[in-house]
């Protein structure tokens, strides 16, 4: 097929308004699936996408369309919209030429939606204005085309009105893409160059890389190099997504498809890297991808000492599928061997552990996460440092510095004054304040990152009644008071429990911890003391009791003396259990130091 019938676009929206139900019906419209294998968000193919019901994983499908100006290939790209899948949304623009922005009618713009069109304007992205969910009773289609107006910039005036659920209005929706997004350019003559835009591990098939043609063709049996790497493959299978992988034995300019090469090893593979013929030269690399910055760090350690390399395999695989995660190996003496990883958010967190837990067969504890923190010693020396566990001597530190975020908020005006008070409470200061509409207000706090990446966004949904959205930008780094609280257990302090915090919510946030603690730590057969320090000052301390055998059942009557005889024999053993007692920690204990003090 001609290279000018060939659309590809993604569609970026904020969560919840309706990006996979829009593709299903796209889906459903061009006959892509049979009605038989045809089901709800079917581009959500992960068990943990469809369990909580959110897109974490871009996906691609290709569609043929058939029109009176004759037939046309889209190339479709479904992405997330949770703000710690961002990076995701970034490479799926990378390969496309067009977005549809699709906006909720009756919630208006969201703070996601903001952050999304931002990422495809600056890819110079032909943006379609989509109004999803005419059909819901709060619905008001002009109110939200003139939010997209005032916000974004984007003339409306020939927005799409379109109810993904019911199908309304996708027929005119797919006529929209083939006249006003412009066909792929690139030259198919040229030397062949595709875009690596994301890759996976498969047990039989090794890596298998997923690409965007930019120009040239490729065929099964190729020689083709990967240029970062300088590895070299011959192409043994080629295909496209409808949406499960078929195979296809050419893949032309402009089109999205998938190749495997028996490549064993996943450092031969990068996201963002080019592919160009192994005998090409002087060839100009296709831009790639900004590396993501890891904004939450946390330790990840098997139960089993024996599943280190386990893990370490598992996580190896991951990072070809998810390649904003990093992680480095480190030991604790409280858990043994495992790795420190950075991610790009909470959800980003739970998300990964959750997939080592199920696609690899791993049972793990995770430590409370944290931020990076900037050192700068006397001595004139600087350094980052992601563990509490790493903090230097505080007689040598001149200045610690944590980063900061712009936090945008879109809520109703009734909460504003709600809000606002929680920005205050975790060390805000206003930046900005804007009413969008007569109800709706967007409010910019810069707020320390360390106190929004635990409960914050939960918080702020409880206040609202789940009416806000919420997204943030990094933007540097702030001095600030920052200490560390040790966590003792039975006097022996746990690495893996200590945090760092703001000095003037140290001692709270460390007799909450211990509270919390000493609920979730089972009793053993001798007292456990539990204690939360700054330096050698204890600030706060609990007792977990111990079991108590009854010694006295027995004794019917008689001597005092016997009583008393059993009961320090009892005594010296708990003495002596109390020397060589190990402390048992559940998990459950680890995430204890997550959320701060009860508000």
């Amino acid at each position: 097929m001609s290279q000018q019938n060939i659309r590809n676009f993604c569609i970026i929206a904020h969560i919840d308004h309706g990006k996979s139900t829009l593709a299903d019906r796209l889906i459903e419209f061009t006959q892509t699936v049979s009605k038989r294998e045809m089901r709800d968000q079917i581009l959500d193919s992960m068990d943990l996408e469809r369990e909580r019901g959110i897109t974490i994983k871009a996906q691609s499908v290709k569609m043929n369309y058939r029109t009176d100006k004759g037939d046309y290939i889209y190339n479709l790209i479904d992405t997330p919209g949770h703000v710690d899948f961002s990076y995701e949304v970034s490479r799926a623009i990378a390969a496309c030429e067009g977005a549809l922005l699709v906006v909720d009618a009756s919630q208006g713009v969201e703070a996601q939606t903001m952050a999304n069109v931002n990422l495809a304007l600056a890819h110079n992205l032909t943006i379609i204005p989509v109004i999803n969910k005419i059909d819901l009773p709060a619905a008001d289609p002009e109110k939200t085309k003139k939010e997209i107006e005032n916000l974004i910039g984007i003339d409306c005036s020939d927005a799409l009105l379109v109810s993904a659920k019911e199908g309304v209005g996708v027929k005119e929706l797919l006529e929209a893409v083939h006249d006003r997004i412009p066909p792929p350019s690139g030259e198919e003559n040229a030397p062949f160059r595709a875009l690596v835009y994301d890759a996976k591990y498969d047990s039989y098939k090794g890596v298998v890389v997923y690409f965007r043609v930019f120009d040239g063709k490729i065929n099964v049996g190729t020689k083709v190099k990967f240029l970062a790497t300088g590895s070299v493959f011959e192409i043994i299978e080629t295909g496209i997504f409808n949406p499960k992988p078929v195979q296809q034995k050419e893949i032309s300019t402009g089109c999205v498809g998938y190749l495997c090469a028996t490549i064993k090893e996943m450092g031969h593979v990068r996201i963002g890297d080019t592919i160009v013929h192994y005998e090409s030269k002087n060839i100009t690399p296709i831009p790639g991808f900004k590396e993501a910055k890891q904004m939450v760090f946390c330790g990840l350690y098997p139960v089993e000492a024996n599943d280190f390399g386990e893990l370490r395999n598992a996580l190896e695989k991951l990072l070809l599928n998810d390649s904003s995660i990093h992680y480095v190996p480190e030991n604790s003496v409280a858990l043994g061997f495992g790795f420190r990883c950075g991610f790009l958010g909470l959800l980003h967190m739970e998300i990964v552990q959750e997939r080592l837990e199920r696609e690899y067969g791993l049972n793990l504890v995770t430590t409370a996460p944290n931020v990076v923190y900037q050192i700068q010693m006397k001595d004139g020396t600087e350094f980052e440092i992601d563990s509490p566990s790493k903090l230097p001597d505080p007689i040598k530190i001149e200045e610690i510095r944590e980063p900061f975020v712009t936090t945008t908020m879109f809520l109703p005006k009734d909460y504003i004054g709600t809000v606002m008070s929680l920005c205050t409470d975790r060390r805000g200061s206003m930046k900005h304040m804007e009413y969008i509409s007569e109800q709706r207000v967007s409010i910019s706090f810069d707020l320390p990152l360390s106190e929004i990446i635990v409960d914050f966004y939960d918080k702020l949904k409880g206040r609202t009644k789940g009416y806000a959205s919420l997204d943030y930008e990094h933007i540097g780094y702030r001095a600030s008071e920052i200490t560390r609280v040790d966590i003792l257990v039975n006097a022996e302090p746990v690495d893996a429990l200590s945090f760092l915090c703001h000095r003037e919510t140290a001692e709270r946030r460390g007799r909450s911890v211990i509270e919390k603690l000493r609920k979730l730590i089972p009793r053993h057969q001798f007292q456990i003391p539990l204690q939360a320090a700054i330096g050698a000052k204890i600030i706060a301390r609990e007792n977990i009791a111990p079991y108590r055998k009854d010694v006295l059942a027995k004794c019917y009557g008689g001597d005092i003396t016997r009583k008393r005889k059993l009961l320090e024999k009892q005594k010296e053993g708990k003495l002596r259990m109390k020397m060589v007692g190990r402390v048992e920690i559940p998990q459950e204990a680890f995430m204890a130091v997550l959320s701060n003090e009860d508000e």
